[in-house]
């Protein structure tokens, strides 16, 4: 997600993707943890019965120690049945602020598409100076490239999941990173906004298709332009809903009466994929674009309306950070405000915030296909959805994190069981597995168990008879399932963004970013505030300078996992643990709990990628650590569940921790330019392309005071071209397997 949100130039308030809204006062773990240390119950030499039983497979050390992974340069694999271990084999690049792509000795970077360039031969090259036409962009790559995923394509067109020189990317474009590298003098200053300018945002919005092949130089990609497959959805294509919100009021508007449709897809940040070939687009910051009138509350038919509204960050008198609703009166512009401005819903778009913040569904074979929310997967600000692999006969599950500060965790099981004849399915298979399931929210309980809390109309007071919001149906619980999530007590997270699943043991992993919100467990939160004490799952309080600026709370962030019980996707309990802190190599030892050090420092883990052999790729979006160098991405080798101990977190919270990094089980891989997130990652089954992206270079500069010209940096260290986000292909320059 990008870091750091701009103002609106207006006078009313504007959206902050980075404000809290979540203000529930449910009970969380630093309560429990109070409890069940006094008890003696929360570890091993005094862990609960269930505690143990639950470790027992996952092989938790005793009490005493920060652990360590054992041996030098291999990992623990942490897999069953003699899985392959792996070694990282690649020099660690050290930590800089160069305007460049680093990577390691014997590699090679190159850019497969960036901002502007054209799918089909009918427009032409971008010319760097914002003159290119907004309906272009319904055939150019979009901005702000993020979450992505590689499918195989064979000969005949289909989905062939192990074929590596010829596919289909599928590429998030999750915002206008910088308006002065779309238009060519820069975002035209205060509101209505000009249509034309608007007109293109919205076009460089969404997602895209291309296809990529290799070339006859190593293992390189390029683009196939023209190709039959190559597509872009944006903020204005046409889509349907599936699940149990097609067809409800909550979704009717103008566009669609009936609520069966809508359009546009938004803030596409990370992303997901299923074994039947199609791809999961994720709608995140979606307020972005959404206004809301002063007075507005008084207008709602049903006072749960504004309780709801509110919930998910949607304050009246707020003007969205791009005023798109304020460009004229045309159903391309007029839609993007969520104000009562008629008699009915079916006379305006009051219930335009409904129709975002879902799951998307995109089969990149079917480029004439039209787009499905899934709308049993929740709304919120969806980072992404990671399906677990695929087990015949067993429920498809995918996870998901809320990304905010204080929200939460969720999965979804679905209710048809996996047949692989569905493979190559489309969006019939997506409708079949997706459109009926159980959603579930994560609760971290002390002793390092957890259980998941069922989110179903009618079941633990999720029904019209709730004091906190009355359900009335499970429509209304999928569209604020956070209000579900606040009445069942979930655990509130620092900013759930990226998950992954180890093929190798099935186990979890999910990065937190961080959270300023968190204060000292000593402390009183102040009144009519989200501020929170640490707990076992987000443990640390400290303070971090940035030069002479003093960061507190949790600035850089760390990685949570989880084992189901019984490795069983559709169980509704789990053990976990931490299985790295983000720190500088020389912050203090109950900061830099995982024994970081040069090789492997890092801040702020956003994007996580494990590839089919079971290595670990973490990326970083960071602004704590940017004074010492630029975002990152390392490679890792993780073991299991338990394979640390309990240890005491900066500010006194006891935790559990997974083996201390080494040189040899994570290092960095590369570096990027200035300014950057480093997000977005597929790795081809042979594992010899590896795919990242770079979201927002330069974007603290202007267009009068640049701070970055990357991508054109990276071949001329003196350009001055405008800087562009873009898809980066690495490869080893002896055509062999990366990373090891």
């Amino acid at each position: 997600m990008s870091k750091h949100p701009q103002s609106g130039e207006t006078q009313l308030s504007t959206y902050d993707d980075n404000e809290i809204v979540n203000h529930s006062a449910n009970t969380h773990i630093n309560d429990l943890l109070t409890v069940r240390l006094n008890r003696r119950q929360a570890l091993m030499g005094g862990m609960s019965a269930t505690t143990a039983m639950m470790f027992g497979t996952v092989g938790l050390t005793a009490c005493g120690g920060g652990g360590s992974s054992g041996g030098s340069s291999a990992g623990t694999g942490g897999g069953a049945g003699g899985a392959t271990q792996l070694t990282l084999g690649f020099k660690p690049v050290p930590k800089n602020t160069l305007d460049l792509v680093s990577v390691p000795e014997g590699y090679r970077v190159s850019v497969l598409h960036a901002l502007g360039d054209p799918l089909h031969f009918t427009d032409p090259a971008w010319k760097g100076d914002g003159s290119e036409s907004a309906d272009s962009y319904n055939r150019r790559i979009g901005d702000g490239h993020d979450g992505m995923y590689y499918f195989g394509l064979s000969d005949d067109g289909k989905y062939q999941a192990e074929r590596s020189d010829r596919g289909l990317l599928a590429v998030n474009h999750e915002y206008v990173v910088s308006p002065f590298v779309l238009h060519p003098n820069g975002k035209t200053a205060g509101t209505p906004r000009i249509a034309a300018e608007v007109e293109k945002e919205i076009y460089a919005h969404g997602v895209s298709v291309c296809e990529v092949k290799r070339g006859t130089s190593g293992n390189e990609m390029a683009m196939v332009r023209n190709s039959r497959y190559n597509r872009r959805v944006t903020s204005a294509t046409e889509m349907v809903f599936g699940g149990p919100v097609k067809g409800s009021t909550l979704v009717r508007t103008k566009f669609s009466t009936d609520g069966q449709k809508t359009r546009g897809t938004n803030n596409n940040c990370a992303n997901g994929y299923t074994p039947w070939g199609t791809y999961l687009t994720c709608e995140e910051n979606f307020l972005n674009v959404i206004s809301r009138a002063n007075g507005d509350d008084a207008k709602r038919l049903d006072p749960k309306e504004v309780i709801a509204l509110n919930r998910y960050g949607l304050k009246q008198n707020t003007l969205s950070r791009y005023a798109w609703d304020t460009a004229g009166p045309d159903d391309l512009f007029a839609r993007w405000t969520s104000s009562v401005t008629g008699n009915s819903p079916q006379e305006d778009y009051r219930n335009t915030i409904n129709t975002f913040g879902w799951v998307v569904e995109i089969d990149p074979f079917a480029p004439d296909s039209t787009p499905v929310k899934r709308t049993a997967l929740g709304r919120f600000n969806h980072e992404g959805a990671w399906p677990a692999p695929a087990v015949a006969g067993q429920p498809i599950v995918i996870y998901s994190g809320d990304d905010a500060r204080n929200e939460y965790i969720y999965k979804f099981v679905s209710k048809a069981l996996w047949d692989a004849k569905d493979v190559n399915g489309g969006l019939a298979a997506g409708a079949k597995y997706l459109d009926e399931g159980t959603l579930f929210v994560a609760k971290f309980n002390a002793d390092g168990t957890g259980q998941w809390l069922e989110l179903t109309h009618n079941k633990n007071g999720l029904d019209a008879s709730n004091t906190l919001y009355p359900f009335a149906d499970q429509a209304d619980v999928v569209t604020h399932c956070r209000l579900a999530a606040d009445f069942l007590g979930a655990t509130k997270m620092d900013r759930p963004e990226w998950g992954a699943v180890n093929p190798v043991n099935g186990e979890v992993y999910m990065t937190l970013t961080n959270n300023s919100n968190r204060i000292a467990a000593t402390a009183t939160p102040a009144p009519n505030t989200s501020q929170l004490k640490p707990d076992a799952a987000n443990p640390r309080y400290y303070e971090d300078m940035k030069g002479t600026t003093s960061q507190k709370g949790n600035p850089n962030g760390h990685i949570i996992r989880w084992r189901e019980a019984g490795n069983s996707g559709a169980a509704t309990a789990f053990a976990w643990d931490i299985y790295l802190f983000g720190a500088q190599a020389d912050a203090a030892a109950d900061v830099n709990l995982s024994g970081l050090t040069n090789v492997n420092d890092f801040s702020s883990p956003d994007g996580l990628y494990f590839d089919k052999r079971g290595m670990l790729w973490i990326q970083t979006d960071d602004g704590a650590y940017t004074d010492v160098t630029n975002c990152m991405m390392l490679a890792a080798v993780p073991g299991k569940v338990g394979d640390g101990g309990k240890v005491t977190a900066a500010g006194g919270t006891a935790t559990l921790k997974g083996a201390s990094a080494t040189a040899g089980t994570v290092r960095r891989f590369l570096v990027g330019p200035k300014d950057c997130e480093i997000t977005g990652i597929a790795v081809t089954p042979d594992a010899k392309t590896l795919f990242f992206n770079v979201q927002h270079p330069g974007e603290d500069g202007s267009l009068a005071t640049p701070s970055s010209a990357w991508p054109a940096s990276q071949t001329d260290r003196a350009a001055t071209a405008r800087p562009r986000s873009a898809t980066v292909v690495v490869t080893r320059t002896d055509g062999g397997v990366i990373g090891v």
